[in-house]
């Protein structure tokens, strides 16, 4: 069985597979309610995922920064990494030159 949390509204806030001081009430796993509290767990992920796609950006362009600044050189960082990095400049070039993105003096984005 599942124990729940549930707030003044009666949503479920918090599960637990075991009883503690906050989770005394016992659900069925199949219940609508643990369904749906699973689901908004669920939701919460892609805010952290939309974040980390803009945060690896920011990793990339501060690698690039680094490497521009001959801070450090790219032979310096694991193979993986380079082919990584190398795999992303290609596939961005690629997409720009295609003008997939638009050209900023036209507005288009």
């Amino acid at each position: 069985m599942t124990y729940i949390t549930q707030d003044e509204n009666s949503q479920t806030v918090a599960a637990s597979n075991a009883p503690r001081d906050d989770a005394r009430e016992e659900i069925a796993l199949n219940s609508p309610e643990l369904c749906a509290f699973v689901e908004r767990l669920g939701d919460s992920g892609d805010v952290f995922e939309t974040s980390d796609l803009k945060l690896i950006r920011v990793i990339e362009d501060v690698i690039d920064l680094l490497i521009a600044k001959n801070v450090i050189c790219i032979t310096e960082l694991p193979p993986a990494v380079q082919t990584k990095l190398m795999e992303r400049h290609s596939l961005r070039q690629s997409l720009n030159a295609l003008h997939l993105f638009g050209d900023d003096d036209q507005g288009i984005i």
